[in-house]
This record gives C-alpha cells, structure tokens and sequence, in this order.
C-alpha cells in the first residue's frame, strides 16, 4: 500500500473556545442545506459549466474544460447543468481542526507516503498567514516515510494543471 496526497494541507489549529459557536454555525448550515438554501448553481449549458471551471482554475485550458465539463455535470430534463457534487461539501465541519490530534494521525500512517504540492502557495491565499507552507512541512516530518514533491506552474487543481506532471510522479512513486 502506498499514500498519496495532492495539496491536502489540513488547516490551522483552532482555539477550543472557538467550539461553541462552530456548533451553532454548523447547525444553522445544516437547516440552510435542508431549506435547499446551500445548492449548488445550474448552468443553461454545458459551455456555462466549461467556463465555471475555467473562472477557478486560471490555467485550465479551453479544450481540457469542454472536455471535463460534461463529466463533471449533466443536465437535467430540463437541459439545465447540475454539477456532480453534493452541496453538503459547502458545510462547514462541525469539529475544530485540533492540530494535535492530526499529529498522531499522521504518526499512524504506515504507508510510504508522497505529499504533491503545487508551486503556486495556495496556502498563502486562503489562510493569510494563519498556516504557511513551512508549517505544513513542519507537519509532515510526523508521517514516518514521507516524501515531497512540486509540480511547476500548478495551482491547487494540479492534476487539472498538469496532469502529465502529476500522473509521472503518481507512477514513479508507485513503481
């Protein structure tokens, strides 16, 4: 057996009294999600969808997103495109992020490992200073057989980037 992990950074550490109100607004969530309030946007077309993915991922060309698009959404009776994807992704997790306790997670792990970053600091982006890619490399001197790897000119969707990049590294590690 054998790890990969492409971009899965975990979060930063939280404070536990930050537990209460995580509760109170996962719930509110939760109601929100059930009141259909949380759902996922429709697209007259599937070019609409094409171009959905191509707005959050810069780099994706115009001929991988025609592609992606139809596998990524379908239309319904009505010819509207509705993503493949579940709106309660969106929710936000109802337990802190305990640092710690991801530690020991990652100290458990028996499997060679292979942690595929993209050069782009997307960690940069969304967390602003509350968790750098230092500390993420930090955290990964805790998994006991863990490599490391950049794939140039990639943002988060790396495999979207540069899928030739990320399959040869898959393959070579798994060699």
């Amino acid at each position: 057996r054998r790890l990969v992990n492409l971009e899965g950074f975990g979060m930063p550490d939280n404070q536990p009294a930050k537990a209460p109100a995580r509760s109170a607004e996962w719930m509110d969530q939760l109601k929100a999600l059930q009141r259909g309030e949380m759902a996922l946007k429709t697209y007259d077309g599937v070019d609409g969808v094409a171009r959905r993915l191509m707005k959050t991922n810069p780099r994706l060309s115009q001929d991988k997103a025609d592609w992606l698009a139809p596998h990524w959404a379908q239309p319904d009776a009505q010819g509207q495109w509705h993503i493949l994807g579940d709106a309660a992704h969106k929710i936000t997790n109802a337990q802190l992020f305990r640092l710690e306790e991801a530690l020991a997670h990652y100290a458990a792990i028996t499997a060679p490992t292979l942690a595929i970053e993209a050069s782009d600091d997307s960690l940069g982006l969304w967390w602003k200073g509350r968790y750098t890619r230092e500390q993420y490399h930090e955290r990964l001197q805790s998994v006991p057989d863990c490599r490391t790897a950049q794939v140039v000119d990639a943002g988060h969707m790396l495999h979207h980037d540069q899928p030739q990049a990320v399959a040869a590294l898959i393959a070579s590690f798994l060699d």
